[in-house]
């Protein structure tokens, strides 16, 4: 018997050791690989105004998408906001909303102070072009694209985009 108590806590403390898993490896698989460029899209602003990704060309852009009912992204939402007013001077922010509700994203990026510009087609992400087009499987992901258009970071995690940014 003590053996096998033994042998269970060799496990447990080998398994303790391993630390935290890393997100990345298990959500962002799929995501757009480093030194790939991003896919066209369109999408409108609130003020229904279109943009692509033409416009954001010669800048550092950071992709968020995310939606107002996801767990995960109310919870990075101090750390964005901390972002953006870091290096919103060195990088464009962009959110990509996967809301349905028109009203509903807007009462919450003004309940918040979300100054960051915000896009949507009002789609699930099940039934999202943008979505599919930038492999995104899972909310919040990240991109950081650097001036070409080409993704630096592809992640869901915001202390990897904190740190690609911090590198700038």
């Amino acid at each position: 018997m003590k053996k096998l108590l033994l042998l269970c806590a060799a496990f447990a403390v080998v398994f303790a050791c391993k630390g935290p898993k890393d997100a990345d490896s298990e959500y962002a698989v799929d995501m757009i690989r480093k030194g790939e460029s991003i896919p066209a899209f369109s999408l409108k602003d609130r003020a229904d105004v279109l943009h692509t990704q033409d416009e954001f060309a010669g800048k550092y852009v950071v992709y968020d998408f995310w939606a107002t009912w996801c767990p995960d992204c109310r919870a990075d939402l101090p750390a964005m906001k901390d972002l953006y007013a870091r290096y919103g001077d060195k990088a464009t922010f962009v959110g990509i909303s996967f809301d349905t509700d028109p009203e509903k994203l807007d009462a919450y990026v003004a309940e918040n102070g979300i100054g960051w510009m915000q896009l949507s087609d009002f789609v699930s992400k099940k039934e999202s072009t943008v979505a599919a087009d930038f492999r995104v499987k899972w909310i919040p992901s990240l991109y950081l694209v650097g001036p070409d258009g080409k993704v630096l970071l592809a992640t869901v995690m915001v202390n990897k985009l904190a740190a690609a940014l911090e590198a700038l």
